[in-house]
């Protein structure tokens, strides 16, 4: 019978727990993983007095600045940049090939199916698709309900 070093025991016990062997591995790296969700999304924006007209009369809270148009959902921010800004060649920290419309959002709708309708009616949006039933975020199914803002972006409305 071969005898093990204390050596080799400590070298093949590092082995494999690196390759996630025992069952803790991986679980290690996953609680190494302290993302808790978004922050915010930034997307250029082309028609900004509209965009901003738009999200307003949906009743987003709105902030402005030379940079960006920030539209607040709950603890969540969209940045829209202006087009002065996303199409400056020395703004870099962003997406390079991105141009209006290229996002595709989807808001969770803490209300009925007739609420919403009645929401999105009261602003004037149209809606292109909905209610139909969709695997949300939550790792769960929905019924979501797509419109699109005034640069042509994708917004979904998820009720759970």
């Amino acid at each position: 019978m071969k005898r093990i070093t204390r050596r080799r025991f400590v070298e093949g016990a590092a082995a494999a727990a690196a390759a996630g062997i025992g069952g803790r591995g991986v679980a290690q790296a996953q609680a190494a993983n302290r993302v808790g969700g978004f922050d915010h999304v930034a997307l250029p924006m082309l028609n900004t007095g509209a965009m901003v007209a738009f999200y307003r009369k949906l009743g987003f809270e709105i902030r402005e600045s030379a940079a960006a148009v920030s539209v607040y959902a709950g603890r969540n921010m969209i940045n829209f940049h202006r087009p002065t800004r996303w199409q400056d060649g020395t703004f870099t920290l962003r997406a390079p090939a991105a141009k209006p419309p290229c996002g595709d959002l989807c808001f969770v709708w803490d209300g009925t199916a007739a609420q919403l309708n009645a929401w999105l009616d009261a602003a004037g949006a149209r809606v292109e698709e909905g209610p139909v039933p969709r695997q949300g975020g939550r790792r769960a199914e929905g019924s979501s309900t797509y419109i699109r803002d005034p640069d042509g972006n994708l917004l979904e409305f998820i009720i759970y």
